[in-house]
Parts: structure tokens; C-alpha cells; sequence
């Protein structure tokens, strides 16, 4: 038996599909969390294409599947040596590693019959290559329970950044996620939308770029307001949450359909995906927080001053008293490493036995403890 530990590493490699995020943090016995290092790099351009050819039907999937799982491992197992010898650490010290793997299916919903999840990873060949306890597959326990397995960071936030005024956290990734933190009421939180994805697809299929950097390309067009209309009239925008979206529901055969034969400038839609991302955002919070005083802002779309600017701005416009809006930074964690950190989180979560969903969130029947566990 390893001796509890308070170390723990998170891995993150989210829809975007840019890359992996990984984290050593100090986890108090309160389960405040410290960020003592951190390493990325970017996916393989074979694994990267793999993981993006798994997220619709094909041949051979299955096999595929499966070697894009143990080439995950192998990858995050790379990133886990790296992170230690940077921060000058021994597995031995390391309780256990937080990885989420990475979503090629997510099918939420009322029916624990024909709901389910799933994130490739192969966690015991990580487990093998790295000497350490690996806890994965955090979602599937939450739907089991009649929950939506997402988002899973809202009780992380409600641990790392609440405080003394009403607080709504936003995820930018490829999925926009919030968390609303009262000072009175129940901690909330839902997919609110596409964060990043869809700019991303545009700008790929137009220019081969992977991300539009700095949003310059969107600042160079003009908002089509009758696209955006047409694109927040999609259903799963009046949903009630709890609810939860992913790359099965917005992606780029999505908006292809939303633009029809129209001949758009090229950028004036990508300045309409942005400002879809910010609607979208900002009228939930409306909706459901209209008391937020402060929106923190996590995940790779800070790293998009269009988008940061385009919430600050067009806040002014959805609410009388607009929130202040800031990056994670503010609050003394890197925006791009929020989400690694929580899955660091959810490691500690589950070796100390305590339930990390929110039912409030998720839809869940209870309380559960999140996560398998593959011990070294």
C-alpha cells in the first residue's frame, strides 16, 4: 500500500483536442488546492488526427479505438515523467493521477438504459508506465445515478474560488461550461455552449490554422445577426439545465447546415461564432445568476482577447450592473491549467471518499464518488 500522500497530478486534454495539460498539486486535508508545477505540449499530429477520426462512425473503429487509447497513455505517461523531473519529485511521492482521457462519445439523458459516456484512455497502461495509482473514468458513475456526467468542475470551483460576492465561473474550451456561485442558494452549474470548437473548425477548414489566435481573424468580420439568430434558436439552447453538450451536438456539419447557400464573408462568420460563444454565456448567466458580481473567466478561450473583450463588452449590454469580468490569473491560477487542476482534484476526491458530483449540476439521483481506480 502506498502511504497517503498529499501530492497529486492532474491530466487534461479537452475537446479542442490542442493538446495536454498536466499539474502537480498539494491538496490540503480542506481540499484546497495548490499549484506546485506544470507541463504541456501539444498532441502528435498522427494521435491528434486519430482522436478527431474517432469522434464520428468508421471502419475498424474499435481496434482504432484502442490504439489511440494505449498511444494516450503513452503520451500522458511522457508528460507525468517531465512534470516530476521538473519538479524534482519521485512517483513514490505522488498519491495518485487525476486523467479524464479524452470524450469520443457522450450520450446523456433521463434513460440510464441508453445513456452512457466514454473517454479513450488505456489508465491501467498508464498506472504501468508511471508506478502511480491512476484514477479515470469520472463521469460514468454520475450518469449511472441519472446524472448528465457534466460538466464535473463545478464542485472544484465552488472549492477553489468562491468567496465573499456572487461569483459565476466560465470554461472556455472547447465547450463553454459555467459555474454559478451564489452567497445565498445552491451551487449551480451547466454547459452553457460551444466555447472554442466551432471558431476552431471555421478557421481550420478556411485557413488550416488550429485556433484563430487572438481572435484576430473573427475582429477582422462583421456579426451576422440573422445567423446568430438562427444558431441560438438551436434546441439545446432553451434546455433547462441541468444539462450538458459536446462535439456530438455543434460541430463543423452543424454550422455548415446553419449557413445553408448563403455566401458569408468567411470572417464575418467567424466574428458570429465568437459572439455566439458570448451570447450564449452571458444570457445564462442573465437568466440564472442576473446577481453575478464577478465572472471568472478559465480555459484556453482566455488566451482569445476578442472573445475576453467581447464578454466585457457586450456584458455592458445584458445587464443593468455588468459583472467585472476577469481571468483566472486573478485569482492566482493559470486560466489554461483550471481544468488539469480539477482533475487533480477529483483524484484526491476519490481517495479520501468523498462525492465530487453535484446533483444540482449534473441531475444526478445523489451524491457520488466519481472515478475508477487502477492502482499501480
Amino acid at each position: 500500500m502506498h502511504k497517503f500522500h498529499s501530492l497529486y497530478i492532474g491530466m487534461m486534454s479537452g475537446t479542442s483536442l490542442d493538446g495536454i495539460d498536466a499539474v502537480l498539486a498539494e491538496i490540503g486535508p480542506d481540499g484546497q488546492a495548490q499549484l506546485l508545477g506544470a507541463v504541456s505540449t501539444p498532441f502528435a499530429p498522427p494521435l491528434r488526427q486519430a482522436l478527431f477520426a474517432l469522434q464520428t462512425p468508421g471502419d475498424n473503429e474499435i481496434h482504432r479505438e484502442h490504439l489511440a487509447a494505449n498511444a494516450l497513455a503513452m503520451a500522458y505517461a511522457d508528460l507525468v515523467k517531465r512534470l516530476l523531473t521538473d519538479s524534482k519529485r519521485q512517483s513514490s511521492e505522488i498519491s495518485a493521477i487525476g486523467a479524464h482521457g479524452q470524450t469520443i462519445r457522450h450520450q446523456a439523458g433521463p434513460n440510464t438504459a441508453l445513456a452512457y459516456t466514454h473517454q479513450t484512455l488505456n489508465p491501467a497502461l498508464l498506472a504501468e508506465l508511471t508506478g502511480i495509482d491512476v484514477i479515470a473514468d469520472f463521469r460514468s458513475r454520475d450518469l449511472a445515478a441519472g446524472g448528465h456526467g457534466a460538466p464535473l468542475v463545478p464542485a472544484f470551483h465552488a472549492q477553489q474560488f468562491a468567496g465573499d460576492k456572487n461569483t459565476a465561473v466560465l470554461n472556455l474550451g472547447g465547450i463553454a461550461n459555467l459555474t454559478l456561485l451564489p452567497q445565498t442558494g445552491a451551487v449551480t452549474g451547466f454547459d452553457c455552449g460551444p466555447g472554442n470548437m466551432l471558431m476552431d473548425a471555421w478557421i481550420a477548414k478556411h485557413h488550416g490554422h488550429a485556433f484563430d489566435q487572438d481572435g484576430a481573424w473573427a475582429a477582422q468580420g462583421t456579426v451576422i445577426e440573422s445567423l446568430l439568430e438562427s444558431m441560438l434558436a438551436d434546441p439545446f439552447f432553451a434546455k433547462v439545465p441541468p444539462k450538458s453538450t459536446g462535439r456530438d451536438d455543434f460541430h463543423l456539419p452543424w454550422l455548415e447546415k446553419q449557413l445553408g447557400s448563403n455566401a458569408f464573408r468567411a470572417e464575418d462568420v467567424q466574428a458570429t461564432l465568437l459572439r455566439l460563444t458570448v451570447t450564449a454565456a452571458l444570457q445564462s448567466i442573465h437568466v440564472y445568476a442576473p446577481q453575478t458580481e464577478v465572472l471568472i473567466v478559465c480555459g484556453g478561450g482566455v488566451r482569445n482577447t476578442a472573445l475576453l473583450n467581447g464578454l466585457r463588452d457586450h456584458a455592458q449590454t445584458v445587464f443593468s450592473h455588468a459583472p467585472e469580468v476577469r481571468s483566472s490569473e486573478a485569482n492566482g491560477v493559470d486560466p489554461q491549467l483550471v481544468e488539469a487542476l480539477a482533475f487533480a482534484w477529483l483524484a484526491w476526491a476519490h481517495k479520501t471518499k468523498r462525492p465530487a458530483n453535484l446533483p444540482a449540476v449534473t441531475g444526478a439521483s445523489g451524491p457520488r464518488i466519481l472515478g475508477a481506480c487502477y492502482p499501480a
